[in-house]
């Protein structure tokens, strides 16, 4: 029988399942990888509110990964919401270790998770410097929204000219592949840069009107880890995913509820 290639996610869980690991486990599967996960908190939320998260022991962080290394042949990594200095610190001190002992070095997603698609926060303020010193170095890209990328840097993104610019600048300032999504642009088209080194390559799809969803930076990033655990060279891995995400967008689900209309991302839309 063949194998899958193994994406990691160490990730909060989300018990409306559309955005967090349950989100990234959806999209590992949908694109041909097998998805496990290191929960790092949990998280009571739904479409539209955030209403608690409890992180997880640092201890059971670590070993959550430990034991998956130990396991699995683990080919791409991704983090989304870490929330605290603590979590990231034992996120990034068990990964350099896992990484470096691993016989197939696997590639590391960093989804820098700040702020939820309903304004909640996700991070807290004290952890931001992490991001800057000890996680965004191990990556080998980077996938900010336009808030992440004014956390990043300190000054808001204001058009597209301005946001290939902070691209670039993230890139040299971290040494890494960076993906800046514009989606928060709200235009007719969601354009995104990659900028790998110096080269920036341009990636567009008609912006869905009308869909109050979340996870779309989860899903993206995990199809991203997908594609590279496939073997796919980093542009094949982005434009791979963005149609991915796309097409989970422009296929939304919905539900009728007692709080109104209800919309999640379709993951297995064909």
């Amino acid at each position: 029988m063949p194998s899958l290639p193994v994406v990691l996610t160490i990730a909060g869980s989300d018990n409306s399942a559309g955005a967090g690991a349950q989100a990234d486990l959806k999209t590992i599967s949908a694109l041909g990888g097998y998805g496990v996960t290191a929960i790092t908190c949990v998280v009571a939320e739904i479409p539209g509110k955030v209403s608690a998260i409890q992180p997880v022991n640092c201890e059971i962080v670590a070993e959550q990964i430990r034991l998956l290394f130990d396991a699995f042949p683990i080919r791409a990594v991704k983090t989304g919401m870490l929330y605290s200095r603590e979590i990231i610190e034992t996120v990034c001190a068990t990964l350099e270790k896992c990484i470096a002992n691993s016989r197939y070095k696997p590639v590391l997603v960093v989804d820098p998770v700040m702020v939820a698609t309903s304004g909640d926060p996700l991070l807290r303020q004290d952890a931001v410097a992490l991001y800057r010193e000890r996680l965004i170095p191990l990556a080998a890209v980077i996938t900010p929204n336009l808030d992440e990328v004014a956390t990043l840097l300190g000054e808001k993104v204001v058009d597209l000219p301005a946001m290939r610019e902070a691209g670039l600048r993230l890139a040299e300032q971290f040494r890494c592949a960076v993906l800046v999504k514009g989606g928060h642009f709200r235009g007719k088209q969601a354009v995104d840069y990659l900028v790998a080194g110096t080269t920036v390559s341009e990636f567009t799809a008609p912006f869905v009107p009308s869909v109050s969803t979340h996870g779309t930076g989860c899903t993206y990033s995990a199809a991203i880890a997908t594609g590279l655990a496939k073997g796919l060279p980093l542009g094949e891995a982005v434009r791979e995913a963005k149609e991915f995400v796309t097409r989970a967008i422009s296929k939304f689900l919905k539900w009728r509820s007692a709080r109104g209309e209800v919309h999640a991302l379709h993951h297995f839309a064909s």
